[in-house]
């Protein structure tokens, strides 16, 4: 797939605690063609692709893909996009990305790409930000950062594992809410932090204490996803809470130069 110039958008990620070994192979990882086998949109600025490879995914909860897009004089742009579909070991998995003004990769995405279309994609990648499902897991997105922890929600509502599972979704309104009609369930809460909808409910403000007590309890790992900032405030309210610090693992999205 061809890209047509350069600018620059993409997501970062940094760990926090220790994490227990990883059981992603080693060693480079090849380039593959994915097929586009079709695209749904999340809210105004952001859509969902689903990919098919030529063979097994064999992604876990938490992992990432990088996309590369190559220009017709041999110029190359990637960007890092987290898996939103739980692992089911199928060839398809979905990647979500957010459109970013001036992004060469997020834009010619949103713009260009079709139903049908091929892409470059290397992975699956990351071996801090994961949950297989053996532990009990407190996820906690903002923005854009319910991603990757929507693989692991996915994960286990397929499996006999959804009690082990609670999640806080924290966003600036209804219309920013990404897989808004699966984030109304028991195990979700979402927090509005400018406008909320109609009708009673938590008043709109940042992300609290009494927001997560609920659900913090101090065998769980803690799994924190958004904004450098959100991450920060979010990682303090658990520590505060009680959760161990070796039990929270970060990951950061943000945009780079």
């Amino acid at each position: 797939m061809a890209i047509p110039g350069s600018s620059s958008a993409t997501t970062v990620t940094e760990p926090a605690g220790r994490a227990p070994a990883a059981l992603t192979p080693a060693g480079p990882m090849p380039w593959q063609t994915a097929r586009v086998v079709a695209i749904r949109r999340e809210t105004a600025r952001a859509k969902t692709f689903r990919l098919a490879l030529p063979g097994p995914s064999l992604h876990r909860a938490g992992q990432h893909y990088v996309v590369r897009l190559t220009a017709p004089d041999g110029y190359t742009a990637s960007r890092s996009y987290s898996v939103a579909s739980a692992p089911d070991g199928s060839p398809e998995f979905e990647l979500t990305v957010e459109r970013l003004e001036g992004g060469e990769v997020s834009t010619f995405l949103h713009d260009v790409v079709e139903a049908g279309d091929e892409l470059e994609v290397r992975g699956p990648i990351g071996k801090w930000f994961v949950w297989d499902g053996g532990i009990p897991a407190i996820l906690v997105g903002g923005g854009s950062g319910v991603v990757p922890l929507m693989s692991m929600l996915r994960l286990a509502r397929a499996t006999p594992r959804s009690p082990l599972v609670r999640m806080v979704a924290s966003v600036r309104r209804p219309g920013d809410l990404y897989y808004a009609d699966e984030l109304l369930g028991p195990e979700t809460t979402v927090v509005y932090t400018r406008e909320a909808p109609n009708g009673p409910g938590r008043p709109v403000g940042r992300l609290t204490a009494d927001d997560l007590a609920r659900i913090v309890r101090p065998d769980a790992w803690a799994y924190v996803c958004g904004s450098s900032g959100f991450a920060d405030h979010a990682s303090h309210l658990l520590v505060e809470l009680g959760l161990p610090i070796g039990q929270i693992r970060v990951e950061r999205f943000g945009a780079t130069a």
